[in-house]
This record gives structure tokens, sequence and C-alpha cells, in this order.
């Protein structure tokens, strides 16, 4: 019996032969609706995924195992992979009592995939990837896992979780070890791309914290594909509390060194919020001005209980942008 989640995979699993190459880069649960959204047009899709979440199951394994954070990439592995599967069904089921309390199945297995491959978490990857059957390519932006650390209004905040509860101004991201290049093969699908999306989520934590990795930077200037911008619905209370859509922009100049300018595709319309976070708007004279085109469509999840993208919905505004 078809069901509406089956409906709604199938709908999304719609790759098309003459759609653009699309790359996707941040990570976390944006990257993953901004994965589902490509599936809807594009041809081929790629998710170039940070390796900085030290918080919750992929904090426990990084800092035990000493493997890359694995709870973004197999949020993206399960966004390429809509058709319902039993390898789906345990990718995503996450234990809440025991020593394993907390821990989804997906990160343990990655885990021991890695270990299987000869501590080669690429690999691990790779396989996972078919034992999903996805449509796309999941690509971790380094090859090891990276610790963040960030300058908050003058003081030094140690680790991804606690920059993302930090109020304040953020002046420094800073990488450990800082030279840890990018990953060869996230350079080379930026450097192929059609189109190139970053974001949504969090701008400092996942979607800057993947650009700054050495290479990307330079990789997203030189890259002949369309650069799109999709800003989140709502401010994050903590690292992006107050920020306007160009102070985001600002961001990846100043902070993640990414000089490029494209297309900012923004929601249409009001969201009921209370403070202290706010919607984020983009007037479109002052990213004329930035040298940024804004895109304005119906984009958010009427049904979810916070402020998030509806995949159906962003996708059509993104195929729009295809040619």
């Amino acid at each position: 019996m078809t069901t509406p989640e089956t409906a709604l995979e199938s709908e999304l699993l719609n790759l098309t032969a003459d759609g653009p190459r699309v790359v996707a880069i941040g990570g976390g649960h944006g990257l993953a609706q901004a994965l589902e959204a490509a599936l809807s047009y594009a041809s081929h899709v790629t998710a170039v995924v940070t390796v900085g979440d030290d918080g919750g199951s992929s904090g426990r394994l990084t800092s035990t195992l000493e493997i890359p954070p694995p709870g973004d990439i197999r949020k993206c592995l399960l966004a390429l992979s809509p058709e319902p599967t039993v390898f789906r069904e345990l990718f995503g089921y996450r234990f809440d009592s025991t020593d394993v309390a907390g821990h989804s199945l997906g990160n343990l297995m990655l885990a021991a995939l890695t270990g299987l491959l000869g501590d080669d978490f690429e690999a691990a990857v790779r396989v996972a990837s078919g034992m999903l059957g996805t449509v796309g390519q999941v690509i971790p932006v380094a090859r090891k896992s990276l610790h963040l650390q960030a300058v908050v209004d003058g003081a030094l905040v140690d680790g991804q979780a606690a920059i993302t509860k930090s109020r304040g101004n953020l002046s420094e991201l800073r990488l450990v070890p800082a030279d840890e290049p990018a990953n060869p093969h996230a350079i080379e699908a930026v450097l192929s791309a059609d189109q190139i999306l970053i974001g949504p989520g969090s701008l400092f934590t996942s979607v800057i914290a993947a650009l700054a990795v050495p290479g990307m930077a330079e990789a997203m200037r030189t890259a002949p594909g369309h650069i799109v911008f999709i800003a989140n619905l709502v401010t994050q209370d903590g690292e992006t509390l107050g920020m306007t859509c160009a102070d985001h922009l600002e961001a990846l100049r100043r902070v993640g060194g990414v000089d490029v300018t494209g297309t900012i595709v923004v929601h249409r319309g009001e969201i009921p919020m209370e403070g202290p976070v706010q919607q984020i708007k983009a007037d479109k004279a002052e990213m004329a001005a930035l040298g940024w085109d804004v895109v304005e469509a119906d984009l958010a999840d009427l049904q979810a209980y916070w402020p998030q993208h509806d995949p159906i919905r962003l996708g059509q505004a993104l195929a729009q942008l295809k040619n």
C-alpha cells in the first residue's frame, strides 16, 4: 500500500537526465533538506559534508574511535536514499537505553565499516552508500576530523557544540588542525558542478566550517558553476542571533574566505516568531549592491514544529535556476 510518506519519497526520487550536476555544501538537517530538494531536478547530486561535529553520538564516536564525525554523513546518506529499505530503517534507528543510548545505529555502522576497511572512513561512506542504494554521492570535506574553535566577542570558544550556543560577534573560526587539506574529491565535485548550493544550516558550524577547509575557498572562487546561497528561514539563537542576510554573506567572505557572488534564495511571506530569533529577509537593492541576485519563493514547511524548508518547494525554486 502506498503511504503519504512513500508518495513523497517517490516524488523526491526524480533525477533528470538533462538536469544540472548539483553540489550541496554544509551539514546537519539543512544540508539534508537541500539534497532532498536537488533530487527533484538534478541529473547528479553530491553532498560535501562538514567533519567538525563534536556533539551527541558523533562526538562520542569521534573522541573514542578517532574517526570523522559520522552523524552529518549519515543524514546525507539517508537524504539521498529515499526508497524505503531495511538498510534505510537500520541507518535511521536510534537507541534510547543502556550503554548505547543516544547512538544512531547508522553512526555505529559507519564506525564499524571504517574499522573493517583499514580505518578508511571515506571508503566506509562509499560502502554504506552502496548498501543504502543512494542516488547521489556523499563526500567528507576533509579526510580527518576537524575540531572547531571560535573567537566570540574576543573570547575563545572551544568546540562545535559550544560555538552553536554562543551569542555575540563571531570574528574568527579556527579549524584544528589548521593545515588539514580539503578532500580532493570534494574539490573535484565543486569544480565540475553546474550548480553549487550553500546552506541552509548553521552558518558557522556547518556551512563555513566546510568552506573554510584549506582549498575549498579557492575552489569556490574558480568554480564555473552557478552559486546559490539558500538563506535560513530564521536566525539561530546562538551563532547568528541578530544577524541580517547581508551579515550572513559578509561572514562567508570575512570568516570563511569565500568571496563569491550568485543567487540568494529566500522565503517569501511572514513566519510568526517570538524573540530573540528573527526571520531572515533579503533586501533586493542591498543584495544587488553586494553583487547578489535575490529569488523569493514560498519555501517553509508549514507543518514543521520549527521553521524549516520544505524540500519539494525548495526543489521547485532551485529548478528554476538550473539554466
